[in-house]
C-alpha cells in the first residue's frame, strides 16, 4: 500500500511515498532555514508564502521520484495539527484538493504521532508497545505507545519545550538559526561542570518536565557577564546547558522506565538528533537493558515520510477526513482531550 505523505507545519515543505508503512519510495524536503536565518528564528508569514511557492513542486517530485503517478496511491496523508496554522493550512488545502480531484482517501495525521512513526522506518523490527520521549522546539512529551493509534501521556512539559530552550540558549549566545543544532555543534568538548544550572521540579507529577527556568537562567549568566565585562565561553557554557536541559530528560525518562516496566526506549522529534542527548540515552538503556530506537538523522527533523508512516497505520485503522478538514495550532497526541 502506498501513502503519499505531506509535511508543511513550520518551515519545511515535504511531501513523499512511502510503502506499507516501512519502505521510503521517495522524501523531499525543500527548506526554508536560509530565508529565515537572517531573522532568528521561523517567521510565520513568510514560512507560509514559501509553503504555497514550493508545495506544488515537492509533490510532483516525490511522486516522480516514487516512480509512480496519483492514481497508484492509495491515500493522501496530511499534518494536520499541531503547528503554524498558515503553514498547515497550505498543506491541508493542497491535501484536499488532491483527495477531491483523485477520489483518493484523505487521512489526516498528528504531527507528534509522526515523528514517532520516524522510528519505524528507521526499525523495521519496531512494534508498541514502548515507552517513548518526544523532544522537539514546540513540544517534549513521555508517551506510552500501546498501538500504532493508541496513545498515553504519562509526562508532559509545563511550560518551554526543550527545544525551544535550546534555541534560545544558542539564540543568547549569538549562534545562528537553527539554534539547537548549532549549540549541540559549538559545545563540543565542552566543560558540562563549568557554569551551574538549576534543576527543574514538577512536584505534582514527577514525570512532567520544565524548562522556562532553565532558558531564564541562562539568559541571566549571558547578561550579568555582559554588564561585568566577563568573557563567556561559549563551548562551555553550551555544553554546561546541554548537559542541564539532558540531565532533566533523562531524569523523568528513568523514572518512567521504571514505572511503566518498559523493555523498549524510543526517541523523537528533532532534539533527538542532540549528540549528548542520544549518549545519554544509551546509557541509560544499557543500565536498564532496554532495546533503546533512534530515529535516522535525516528523519529526526520535519519530513514527509514520517507524515506518510503514520498515515499508513491512521489508513487501516480507519481514520478519514472530509473537505471540512481544517488545521488546528494546538491539538494533544490522544486527539481527544
Amino acid at each position: 500500500m502506498k501513502i503519499l505523505g505531506i509535511e508543511s507545519s513550520c518551515d519545511e515543505t515535504a511531501a513523499a511515498v512511502v510503502e506499507d508503512g516501512r519502505k521510503i519510495l521517495s522524501n523531499i524536503v525543500s527548506t526554508q532555514i536560509e530565508r529565515h536565518k537572517i531573522f532568528g528564528g521561523v517567521v510565520p508569514e513568510i514560512a507560509s508564502r514559501l509553503h504555497t511557492e514550493s508545495i506544488s513542486y515537492v509533490v510532483g517530485k516525490s511522486l516522480e521520484q516514487a516512480g509512480c503517478t496519483l492514481s497508484d496511491i492509495d491515500a493522501v496523508a496530511v499534518t494536520y495539527a499541531p503547528g503554524l496554522i498558515g503553514a498547515l493550512l497550505v498543506g491541508v488545502n493542497y491535501a484536499k484538493g488532491l483527495s477531491f480531484a483523485s477520489g483518493k482517501p484523505l487521512v489526516p495525521v498528528h504531527h507528534l504521532r509522526s515523528h514517532i512513526a520516524s522510528d519505524y522506518i528507521t526499525h523495521p523490527d519496531l512494534e508498541p508497545p514502548f515507552l517513548c520521549l518526544v523532544v522537539s522546539g514546540g513540544n517534549t512529551l513521555l508517551v506510552k505507545v500501546n498501538g500504532y493509534t493508541d496513545f498515553k501521556v504519562i509526562g508532559r512539559t509545563r511550560d518551554d519545550a526543550a527545544g525551544e530552550a535550546l534555541d534560545k540558549a544558542a539564540r543568547t549566545l549569538g549562534l545562528p538559526y537553527p539554534g539547537g543544532v548549532n549549540l549541540d555543534k559549538a559545545s563540543a568538548g565542552g566543560d558540562i561542570n563549568a557554569y551551574t544550572f538549576p534543576k527543574p521540579r514538577v512536584s505534582d507529577n514527577p514525570l512532567d518536565f520544565s524548562f522556562s527556568g532553565l532558558k531564564t537562567a541562562v539568559i541571566n549568566t549571558v547578561h550579568n557577564a555582559s554588564q561585568k565585562g566577563e568573557e563567556i565561553s561559549v563551548r562551555d557554557l553550551g555544553a554546561s546547558f546541554q548537559n542541564a536541559v539532558v540531565n532533566s530528560l533523562v531524569t523523568n525518562t528513568e523514572k518512567a522506565v521504571i514505572q511503566e516496566n518498559c523493555t523498549t526506549l524510543v526517541l523523537a522529534g528533532g532534539v533527538s538528533a542532540n549528540s549528548m542527548l542520544r549518549q545519554r540515552m544509551t546509557e541509560l538503556a544499557k543500565k536498564h537493558s532496554l532495546k533503546i530506537c533512534f530515529p535516522d538523522l535525516s528523519l529526526c527533523g520535519d519530513n514527509a515520510a514520517m507524515v506518510a508512516s503514520q498515515g499508513y497505520y491512521e489508513f487501516i485503522g480507519g481514520k478519514r477526513a472530509d473537505m471540512s478538514l481544517n488545521a488546528a495550532a494546538t491539538m494533544p497526541i490522544t486527539e481527544e482531550e
